[in-house]
């Protein structure tokens, strides 16, 4: 037996003990085996431009041709080539520090306490004072020229936005910005250590925006040094979090750090096929089925395992997609349906940015995307969040669908995390598409599924422990197929397409 598939079956048996021992069925079975061999230790977690990457991808399109779905890449192919410039913070020879202005030193650790958002023109120094301007409002901008300016980073309606600090504190003189983390979000809080410090851009020629240096500050680290200071940390960020005012205040300390980066341009492939549509009439009106294939790769160990595998983030969604279109067989809907397995997620959308600007022509701009995220199937799927969910007919499907199932469907409990923004759909609903994305929602009173979502968020999301020994509530994952599956149905063989809700503030023309 090959090696892979070895590893796959004992990956079953164990996660089917881990969930109870309850029965799994083919289909599900099948499922977790292509998660398992997309996050397996060979694939190297699929980093953009990484020969993993690369494998990966070929593994996708090899099952999506075998699955009976035509090449909808370039030039005949199953793969849509991209281009890529980054710029990466180093560890070796990369330090920042607080220096008191009682000449000791406090180590700031390089990506488990602070990191930094590297830029082209970034300067290799940072020698300054250390200030604190709440949420750094232009209002609160005195007295920060040639300083480093901390603001509380939130997302908080009414209080600028990360653009409009950054503007603020350009305009103000600061030689750089630190942004602490808003600890005050139940579903997503703070996690570190981060992979690594790394920029990626599309390289299509734009040219390279300059900016002060853009950094992110643990909490906990920013309310030690707050402390030491003579204010209470704890209050601040608490003040922060329920979007109070902050007074304002100057450390008596400088902020050091010494930055190395280096460059590099690399290439990586958007993975695309279609199942012909059978009415010709419909034949403009593809509907984009859409996961990332993309991972962290190698970053920063976790426990001794710097390997980000990303099995739920979201190895298990493009096998999703292929089981999906293994259950097709090439038997087609009204509509043609497009599977894309897109790169560069984790890198800000550049692969779904690349194919919403340069659709090729076997996968035409859709016109419905549903995307598939790290749903999480770690308890029973009674809520599904919805993103996007009152933007279009397409909320009043999924109720459709979910209803007779049993499943409740919600918006987006905290819509100031701007999950709507960061998944793979926002590119299309950026150019008028209609879209929807979905995670397994929780009920405040569930403590058992409260307690494995925060779990799996703190210890595996974005860590080397995304993998396979998660424990899965496979007939979770089950039910989910089911509404998946037939969600795709009720939109490939509907009468009418999509159209977006009128008081929608994403649609197009309105006013954002």
């Amino acid at each position: 037996m090959p090696r892979s598939f070895a590893i796959a079956s004992a990956v079953l048996m164990l996660s089917a003990c881990a969930s109870g021992g309850h029965a799994i069925d083919a289909r599900t079975a099948a499922w977790w085996a292509t998660t398992a061999a997309l996050s397996g230790d060979d694939m190297e977690g699929r980093d953009t431009g990484s020969p993993g990457y690369d494998r990966a991808a070929a593994y996708v399109a090899e099952r999506f041709r075998r699955a009976g779905l035509r090449p909808a890449g370039d030039a005949g192919t199953y793969f849509q080539r991209i281009r890529f410039d980054e710029i990466e913070v180093a560890n070796e020879g990369t330090s920042f520090s607080v220096q008191r202005a009682t000449g000791d030193r406090r180590p700031l650790r390089f990506l488990h306490e602070i990191s930094v958002t590297p830029t082209w023109g970034m300067p290799a120094r940072i020698d300054a004072p250390l200030v604190f301007r709440g949420f750094c409002a232009p209002s609160d901008m005195t007295g920060v020229r040639g300083a480093v300016v901390a603001c509380f980073g939130t997302r908080r309606t009414g209080q600028p936005l990360f653009a409009a600090q950054m503007e603020a504190a350009t305009a103000a003189g600061a030689v750089a910005m630190v942004r602490v983390d808003d600890t005050g979000f139940t579903i997503e809080p703070p996690r570190w250590p981060l992979a690594y410090a790394r920029n990626v851009v599309l390289a299509d020629g734009s040219p390279r925006p300059r900016t002060i240096p853009s950094l992110r500050l643990a909490a906990t680290t920013f309310a030690e040094i707050a402390n030491a200071s003579g204010h209470d940390g704890g209050d601040i960020l608490a003040r922060g979090a329920r979007g109070e005012a902050m007074a304002p205040f100057d450390f008596p300390a400088r902020f050091e750090a010494s930055i190395v980066t280096r460059e590099r341009s690399s290439t990586s492939d958007n993975v695309l096929a279609v199942l012909p549509g059978t009415d010709p009439a419909l034949a403009n009106e593809p509907v984009l089925l859409i996961a990332h294939l993309d991972g962290y790769g190698r970053g920063t160990p976790v426990n001794g395992d710097g390997l980000y595998n990303g099995a739920l983030d979201d190895a298990a969604y493009v096998a999703t997609l292929i089981a999906f279109a293994e259950t097709r067989a090439g038997r087609g809907f009204r509509r043609p349906v497009i599977f894309a397995a897109v790169t560069a997620e984790e890198k800000g959308l550049l692969g779904s940015r690349w194919l919403a600007a340069h659709p090729t022509p076997a996968a035409s701009t859709p016109v419905a995307v549903l995307n598939l995220d790290q749903l999480r199937p770690l308890y029973p799927l009674k809520i599904l969040t919805t993103l996007a969910l009152e933007d279009s007919t397409l909320g009043q499907t999924v109720r459709d669908v979910a209803r007779p199932m049993g499943i409740m469907v919600r918006a987006d409990l905290e819509p100031e995390r701007g999950l709507l923004r960061r998944t793979d759909h926002w590119p299309f609903m950026r150019i008028g598409v209609p879209a929807v994305s979905f995670l397994f929602g929780f009920d405040a009173a569930d403590a058992d599924a409260a307690a494995a979502y925060r779990a799996w968020y703190e210890n595996r999301y974005h860590a080397p422990q995304d993998d396979v020994s998660t424990p899965i509530d496979f007939q979770a994952q089950a039910d989910f197929h089911r509404f998946y599956f037939a969600l795709i149905e009720a939109v490939a063989d509907a009468d009418a397409k999509p159209s977006w809700a009128a008081d929608s503030p994403h649609r197009p023309g309105a006013n954002e």
